[in-house]
């Protein structure tokens, strides 16, 4: 094995100093290299065997504040980069990142002390609907049955056999008097607000529900009437539960 000494190390020390290895072409060379490495990568992921044609997913930034524009990268990178990792990639790399928002959902009592303690609810169209629903249908329940009352409602906008809204919903119906969903809807009777504690209440659960609220009450439920009638479709449907002077029914395959 040779011996280093003095006299041979100055001459590989001058090859390999600072000024040498970051020359204009070293730098050139290496960024090469790294796009070469990166234009391997992407076409290894695309074209491996059995490989998923799909989208890449890009985890969320530490910093939801910083962002890169697509195009000022390319621009820098060069447009062999661009091009080897092709543009819908590269793009989808270098886009600004917008974080996902937490989805809370509403932690729920069904007692009256519960409700009482939630701020006024306001609300768009949705909830106005609701709100008017739970005040007409079930404004004398207890919180519980309201909820109750409020999942079958919610349950049917979710259905594919029902409209898609919470008033298209509600307001299904013929146009004639008692032909309708809810009573309150067609009754022929205005629908005035006289009991504005009560409406501030059921706006509140309306809220709730709107915003996520579960719904565990009545197992899906898109049908309930009271004790006082017996509709002929309540014995052709499974009944799931029975709250306050409402039953409940859940339509097959709703």
């Amino acid at each position: 094995m040779p011996t280093l000494n003095a006299a041979t190390a100055q001459p590989i020390a001058r090859q390999f100093t600072p000024a040498s290895l970051f020359t204009p072409a070293s730098l050139r060379r290496a960024f090469g290299a790294t796009v070469l490495c990166a234009q391997l990568l992407a076409g290894a992921i695309a074209f491996a065997p059995g490989a998923a044609q799909a989208d890449v997913t890009v985890s969320a930034s530490n910093d939801p504040n910083i962002s890169i524009d697509a195009g000022v990268a390319a621009e820098g990178l060069g447009n062999d980069m661009s091009r080897g990792l092709g543009t819908s990639l590269f793009r989808r790399i270098f886009q600004p990142l917008t974080p996902e928002a937490d989805v809370q959902v509403p932690v729920v009592a069904y007692t009256r002390a519960f409700i009482d303690a939630q701020p006024i609810a306001t609300g768009d169209a949705q909830w106005e609907c609701l709100t008017q629903a739970l005040y007409f249908e079930a404004r004398g329940e207890s919180v519980k049955g309201q909820f109750a009352v409020a999942e079958v409602i919610l349950n049917r906008a979710s259905s594919a056999k029902f409209p898609a809204t919470v008033c298209k919903v509600i307001n299904q119906g013929t146009g004639k008097k008692y032909q309708c969903q809810f009573t309150y809807t067609c009754d022929g009777l205005a629908e005035k607000v006289n009991e504005r504690a009560a409406w501030e209440r059921v706006g509140k659960v309306a809220r709730l529900m709107l915003d996520g609220a579960p719904r565990v009450l009545t197992d899906g439920a898109t049908h309930y009437h009271t004790r006082a009638v017996n509709p002929r479709w309540s014995r052709q449907f499974a009944q799931t539960a029975t709250i306050g002077v409402h039953l409940f029914y859940r339509m097959p395959q709703a």
